[in-house]
């Protein structure tokens, strides 16, 4: 097995832990990656999951005392996490612990839910059903709204301790016209005005497209705008609410994006295994990229305590095939991860994509 495809069958089918505290601390729930846990393969960090179903009979296990991955008890090779970051010992004035306000991804990645709510999450004929990201918040693990000042001090000091290299703003839909356009663009132009560290915004697309340029404006260097699946049967009974927002509204979104943010600037996840076909996934990557839009294909992680934790996840020889393919449409487009100046493409940890792009 190389290691494209130890990635592929290691994020299908997670990894068992006897002890899930050993490294740096996962995630349980919020807003994604979720039921993660970053671990370092031959110099690549992916994020696996480790606190999900498939997890909990996977055959893969670490020798903890050797640092080695195994599978079904033998092992095949050496394997590390990366430690706690040093910013998440720190508090703001109020008390709040930094780690709340936000985490590291990855290795080099910081990462945030800059609203913690989601006008969709509440009413189950509206929310996604892959979706946990009030799990964090009423856990206690989060808070609801991060200022756009509590980020510039965190964000401030991840990079100073912490060298980290880019960052990721999420938020949950707060209202059916910005869509959270608004609060991220106040966010990015607090967090440029203390440090210069790249910057990918998330959201869904806004009703008026003038908001490109003004998060451009403020700060946002790259954009992610996320379909999660492709099919629109699939999009309606995965994520009523989500989908109501059309396929054609999205492509216009898209295409008025890159023109603000520039080619392989914009992008968008697409969550492999939620009845998508591979045909429909690679026509829809097909199309995207012809738009200067990265598909950041993943793999779909069922989170626990929610409507679709029991939902299998994809099998590895299905996400091989899609990242070979998908990978190919790549190397024609002039499209690639590593241009990305911020976001989880750039990252490229939930998924093995990036090494099927050379």
């Amino acid at each position: 097995m190389n290691k494209q495809q130890l990635i592929a069958d290691l994020q299908s089918q997670g990894l068992k832990l006897i002890d899930p505290d050993i490294g740096a601390t996962g995630r349980k729930g919020g807003a994604g990656p979720s039921d993660h846990k970053a671990i370092t393969i031959d110099g690549t960090t992916v994020m696996v999951p480790v606190f999900n179903s498939p997890a909990a009979t996977s055959p893969y296990g670490i020798d903890q005392t050797a640092q080695v991955l195994e599978l079904y008890g033998e092992p095949i090779t050496p394997i590390s996490f990366p430690q706690q970051p040093n910013f998440y010992n720190l508090k703001t004035a109020e008390g709040v612990p930094y780690w709340k306000i936000a985490l590291l991804h990855s290795r080099d990645v910081l990462a945030t839910t800059v609203l913690q709510t989601c006008m969709r999450y509440s009413d189950s004929e509206t929310a996604c059903q892959f979706c946990a990201i009030g799990q964090s918040l009423s856990a206690g693990k989060t808070i609801a709204r991060k200022t756009p000042a509590q980020l510039a001090e965190v964000a401030e000091a991840a990079v100073r301790l912490d060298s980290v290299k880019h960052m990721v703003m999420t938020t949950g839909t707060p209202n059916i016209s910005d869509r959270g356009a608004a609060y991220l663009t106040e966010c990015a132009a607090a967090i440029k005005a203390k440090v210069n560290l790249p910057i990918q915004a998330q959201c869904e697309p806004p009703d008026d497209f003038a908001w490109f340029d003004r998060m451009k404006s403020s700060g946002v260097d790259s954009l992610g705008m996320h379909l999660e699946a492709a099919d629109p049967i699939v999009r309606s009974k995965i994520m009523p609410g989500k989908a109501s927002v059309p396929l054609d509204y999205y492509y216009r979104a898209f295409e008025a994006s890159v023109k603000v943010f520039g080619w392989g600037q914009v992008s968008t996840y697409l969550l492999a295994g939620l009845g998508d076909s591979l045909e429909t996934l690679v026509e829809m990557c097909d199309r995207l990229i012809n738009l200067g839009v990265y598909p950041f294909v993943v793999p779909f992680v069922p989170i626990m305590g929610t409507p679709l934790e029991g939902h299998p996840a994809p099998k590895a020889d299905f996400m091989f095939s899609l990242y070979e393919q998908v990978g190919e449409l790549l190397k024609r487009s002039n499209l690639s991860s590593t241009e990305i100046k911020a976001g989880c493409g750039k990252c490229g940890a939930c998924s093995a994509l990036s090494n099927f792009e050379s």
